[in-house]
Order: C-alpha cells, then structure tokens, then sequence
C-alpha cells in the first residue's frame, strides 16, 4: 500500500492502473477510522481492482462551533488498518492544496432539495462543503465508483443527486451501517462519549427499531409516532436534534401510500451529536 499526498504524483499512479485496465474505487474519508470505514473498503474492493481511500479532514463542512480543530488526526493508525483491510492507495492530501485560494474565494457544489431539513437544517452549510469536496475528489481520482456509508442516509441521497445531475461518470455503491453488538452505529465521533453516554446512546438505534416496527405493523399516523420516538431519547437524557419518517427516495415527509420509508434520527448526548436511521419497505 502507498500514502500519496500530492495530486500530481496521485495522477501518475493511477494513470498506470488505467493502462491496464484496471477499475478504481474510491472510498472517500476523513480518517480516525474504524470498522464502518473499513467495510467500506471492503465493498469497494469486492468491486474494484484499485481501491483508493481519501483521508481529508474538510474544513468547509464543519460549521461555527463545530469540532474542526478537535477531530482527531491518526493518519499512522489509519494506514495500519487500510493496510490490513487491503487498500491500494492513501490520498491524504494538505488543506492548502485542496484549497488553495482558501474557502472564502472557493467554488461551492450546491445540491438543492435533498440537502435541506435534517442535518442540513441543523447544520447549515454542512452540505455545500460535502458536495464540494466530493466533487473535487472525483475530478482529482475520477474512480469508476465511490462507496458511501449509509448511516449518513442524507449525506448519500446528495452524493446520488449530484452524480447525476451533473452527469458524473462514477458509479455510487451504498454500504449497510455497521453496529456495534448494542446496536449503536459505528462512528468517529463515538469516541467523544463518556462511559455515563457510551451506555446510553443505543437507545438512538432501539428508538429507530421500534418505530420501524409499528410502521411494518401498519401504523400510519406518523407526526404521532415521531412525537413518541422524541419522549423516548428525552427519557433517556439525550436532545433530540429530529426524528422524523420520510419517503426513501425523496426525503420528502412520508405519506400514507409511501412503500419505501427511512426513519432518521439525529440527537446530542452531551456534546456529541451522533445520527443514524433505519429503512424499511412495507
């Protein structure tokens, strides 16, 4: 396996690969990673021969207040663990080359409708700043396929949206969420938690799971049901961020004749903000 850090060097190497035909994914990420991620490279290399794993901690996708400075950079144990999971390549390149005329002065990738409410009325901006950099990324790599996490279920329908909006040729693969045996989805920020939140933050996933399951069981009154989901993280000591049922594909507030739904929930334990979802079809 090979850490590049420089686009120019990125471009030679992969030009090899391409004159042997060999198909490129991409597993975009902003490294301190853990097993979700490295499923992640899993899929892509059940798809790919070249696998490329970006690690770019974006500051145009953190908000005022966020944890930029804090979020922790391992690239040492990142390139331990991408060398066991089988990745080829490491771009993990520096902030003043991806943004070289800095974020004010920097072309922005908007993605409308699917990029408003949930974490993107919570987070303003958090959106631009993911559709940006993925864009550049695809321009820098320009993978066959890219494989996305769908514990990020909004962040995914926008990535899905842009690709084809704007006729990017990569092929978006999305990979189920990985749990720990609590059911708790596995992510970076879990670190954050204090053993107090640690046990309590699966009641975000239980939460998911029992209004999944009065929906399967023919529930339709869905302000009721999310009304329900939002007592029950306040019970358990979280702040609740939203909890709501949308149809799958658009994102839109279900409807009774909705077959495809996602139910996401997004809620702070202390300062940790941790998000998750469950998709059913009935």
């Amino acid at each position: 396996m090979r850490t590049i850090h420089t686009l120019k060097e990125l471009r030679a190497v992969l030009q090899g690969y391409r004159q042997q035909e060999k198909r490129i994914g991409l597993v975009p990420t902003m490294g301190n990673l853990h097993e979700g991620h490295l499923a992640l490279v899993g899929y892509a290399r059940q798809a790919a021969d070249v696998v490329v794993t970006s690690i770019f901690v974006n500051p145009m996708q953190f908000g005022a207040n966020e944890d930029l400075d804090s979020y922790p950079r391992t690239l040492q144990e990142d390139q331990d663990k991408l060398q066991a999971a089988g990745n080829t390549l490491i771009f993990a390149p520096a902030p003043d080359d991806v943004y070289p005329d800095g974020l004010a002065n920097q072309t922005q990738v908007v993605v409308p409708d699917v990029s408003d409410g949930y974490c993107g009325a919570s987070r303003p901006g958090h959106f631009e700043g993911v559709a940006t950099v993925v864009t550049m990324l695809f321009n820098m790599i320009q993978p066959d396929l890219a494989v996305f996490g769908e514990k990020d279920f909004q962040q995914l329908a926008v990535i899905r949206k842009l690709t084809r909006d704007l006729f990017i040729p990569v092929e978006i693969i999305g990979a189920p969420t990985v749990r720990d045996d609590d059911g708790l989805a596995k992510s970076s920020r879990n670190g954050y938690l204090s053993s107090d939140e640690r046990s309590r933050a699966p009641v975000i996933h239980q939460t998911l799971q029992r209004t999944a399951e009065a929906l399967m069981e023919g529930a339709t009154d869905y302000a009721e049901l999310e009304q329900q989901a939002l007592a029950a993280l306040t019970r358990a000591g979280l702040r609740p961020d939203y909890f709501n049922i949308a149809n799958s594909l658009t994102l839109k507030p279900a409807r009774a004749e909705d077959t495809q739904l996602t139910i996401l929930a997004a809620a702070f334990l202390g300062t940790t903000r941790l998000i998750d979802n469950v998709s059913i079809q009935r």
